[in-house]
């Protein structure tokens, strides 16, 4: 128990290792694949640019808010919370929860990765860098 303790002030780093490292690789990956993703979406080119901008942007935000300030990591979740809101209603809702395609037919689109996204976004949003756990 007392190893758990002390490694306690440091654990933030776990959901801002996972929510950082999920919207930078995605947010990078858009760059060079832009003009497709924006057609298959149907929206301009330019908003798949700002999207992956918002992405790689907000990741840095929360890595920089794990060193101390509390505005960086709040910016970086608000940042993060209208494009998981636009990827739930726009692709995933439609497909129900399920996004491990266990025999659903939704072909693993499901909303439960995004929705967990949103809720790690939100809670750095909230929370800021005060992550200490409520008595």
């Amino acid at each position: 128990m007392n190893f758990l303790k002390s490694v306690s002030p440091y654990i933030h780093w776990l959901p801002r290792i996972a929510l950082a490292s999920v919207f930078l690789y995605h947010g990078l990956g858009k760059f060079p694949v832009a003009a497709g993703l924006a057609q298959m979406m149907g929206m301009p080119v330019f908003l798949i640019y700002m999207l992956a901008l918002v992405e790689v942007v907000g990741s840095l935000l929360i890595l920089i808010g794990g060193f101390g300030p509390d505005w960086a990591t709040r910016l970086g979740g608000l940042f993060f919370t209208p494009v998981m809101i636009g990827a739930i209603f726009m692709v995933h809702i439609k497909n129900g929860w399920n996004s491990i395609n266990m025999g659903t037919g939704n072909m693993g689109m499901g909303m439960e990765f995004q929705f967990t996204l949103l809720c790690i976004a939100l809670f750095f949003l909230i929370r800021g860098n005060d992550v200490k756990a409520v008595a």
